[in-house]
């Protein structure tokens, strides 16, 4: 937990955002306890399958991670996954599993190279490289999403990218670059608003931010808002009320206090895994 508090320091320094983490499960949040009709038929039972894919942005090897239901026929939506900045993870895994058992095929990402996966405080430079450079964050994440795209069980349009922390300001780079997706979805990451790259974003975009997150100020809220607005981009964003950063995160633990930027907030962890599924039935119909 210690890394995640210690990255709260590191966001209000450089605002940047980034996180530390371990799987949460919304998707298995409130479980119906009713008992299904005689009638009705069984769900069909649930096949994951995941591999660990090689790949390379210049002369860079990447490493992602591919996770789809088996069982499921034809070709799917897809959803690139964008890790923070410790690097494709644990949690990053279990995100794309959980996508996988809702019916998508999901690729996590792998923005800094094979075997780069950084604690803090070098987590916080690693993540510097691409906050300064934005060609080579835009490079890395259309890399992924490329390898989204080739699947042969993914529909190449249906597709969307989500992130988290780090992870969630590089879909937006990825939006910006003008990535053939249907939707963006941020988890409280930064916003890191431009001028006029709004105008290249072809897709819908969801933010869904702690209201609280003092590494997402009101000065880059509204001008994000702007470029948003400038490009005419569809977009929605969701403040969670008593919210600060890492909300999606169970090793963040409890808020200490007033100047503690990174906590688990349960009920926004589930609030926000339901947007994300409304968003991408509307994006994917």
């Amino acid at each position: 937990m210690q890394s995640v508090k210690n990255l709260s320091v590191f966001l209000s320094a450089l605002v940047l955002v980034a996180c530390s983490s371990q799987p949460a499960n919304p998707s298995a949040s409130n479980p119906s306890t009713a008992p299904s009709s005689a009638a009705s038929p069984a769900p069909a039972a649930k096949n994951i399958q995941t591999q660990t894919l090689e790949y390379k942005q210049g002369e860079q090897v990447l490493e992602g991670y591919l996770a789809y239901d088996a069982n499921l026929q034809g070709k799917r939506p897809g959803v690139l996954v964008i890790h923070e900045w410790t690097g494709l993870n644990d949690y990053v895994r279990g995100r794309a599993r959980q996508l996988a058992e809702l019916g998508y095929v999901a690729f996590a990402a792998d923005i800094y190279g094979k075997g780069i996966r950084p604690q803090p405080p070098a987590s916080g430079q690693e993540a510097s490289k691409y906050y300064t450079d934005r060609n080579l964050a835009k490079a890395r994440a259309n890399a992924g999403f490329e390898v989204l795209r080739s699947q042969s069980r993914v529909d190449p349009s249906k597709t969307a990218a989500i992130g988290y922390c780090f992870g969630g300001s590089m879909a937006l780079e990825l939006a910006r670059s003008g990535a053939e997706a249907d939707g963006f979805v941020v988890f409280h990451g930064g916003l890191r608003p431009t001028e006029s790259e709004g105008k290249n974003i072809k897709g819908k975009v969801l933010v869904l931010n702690g209201a609280d997150d003092t590494a997402v100020p009101a000065t880059d809220i509204a001008k994000f808002k702007t470029e948003m607005d400038s490009g005419g981009v569809d977009w929605q964003l969701i403040n969670y009320s008593n919210t600060v950063h890492a909300f999606t995160n169970p090793e963040s633990g409890a808020r200490t206090g007033p100047t503690d930027n990174a906590a688990y907030n349960a009920e926004s962890d589930r609030r926000s895994w339901k947007a994300m599924q409304d968003f991408f039935a509307e994006i994917f119909q």
